[in-house]
C-alpha cells in the first residue's frame, strides 16, 4: 500500500510539509493528504472519504478473512483522520460510511484543512458549506417517490360478477 508509505515519509519529515489541494483529493489521496501540517485547499477544489474496498474470491472463510482486512484498513485510515481533524473515530467512520464529499469550506469545518488557497482574508461563515453523502441523497429521493396505494388482495370485481351471471341463470 503505496499510499501508506507516501503518509509515513511526510509524516516522519522533519521539515514543514504543506499540502495543496488543486483538484481531487480522494480515497487514497485523502489519506496522504492528512500528513500534511498545513493542508490547503483550492476554493474550487474537493476531498472525499470513503471505506475501504477490495475484490474477494473463496469460500465463507475467505470472505471472513476479506472483511476482517477491511475493517482493519479501515481501523488504519481512521488514525491518520483523527490525528489530523480531532473528529472522533465514531463520526470519521460515519463519514467514511457515507462517502463523503467535501468541498474546501466542509473540509475546513471538519478539520480536513486548514486554509483555502488565494484568499487573503478569513474563510466566510462555513455554516452552509457543501457535503455530499451518497446515503442522505438516496433517503431524500427515496422519501420523495409517491406512496404507491396498496394493492388489494382477493378476486377482482369482474371475475365475481361473472360467477354470479352464472349462478343466477
Amino acid at each position: 500500500m503505496q499510499q501508506l508509505q507516501i503518509y509515513n515519509m511526510l509524516m516522519e519529515y522533519t521539515g514543514k510539509v504543506t499540502v495543496k489541494i488543486d483538484g481531487l483529493a480522494a480515497s487514497a489521496a485523502s489519506v496522504i493528504a492528512m500528513a500534511g501540517g498545513d493542508v490547503y485547499m483550492s476554493p474550487v477544489s474537493m476531498l472525499m472519504i470513503h471505506n475501504p474496498s477490495t475484490i474477494a474470491i473463496g469460500d465463507s472463510e475467505e470472505m471472513l478473512r476479506a472483511k476482517a482486512l477491511l475493517d482493519e484498513v479501515k481501523e488504519s485510515i481512521i488514525n491518520a483522520y483523527e490525528l489530523k481533524t480531532g473528529l472522533s473515530r465514531t463520526k470519521l467512520s460515519h463519514l467514511m460510511d457515507a462517502e463523503s464529499w467535501m468541498n474546501a469550506n466542509k473540509a475546513i469545518e471538519l478539520g480536513f484543512a486548514d486554509k483555502i488557497m488565494f484568499m487573503e482574508s478569513e474563510p466566510p461563515d462555513l455554516t452552509d458549506s457543501l457535503i455530499f453523502s451518497r446515503m442522505a441523497v438516496t433517503n431524500s429521493l427515496i422519501s420523495k417517490l409517491p406512496k404507491q396505494p396498496k394493492q388489494k388482495t382477493g378476486t377482482p370485481i369482474e371475475s365475481l360478477d361473472k360467477r354470479l351471471s352464472l349462478i343466477s341463470h
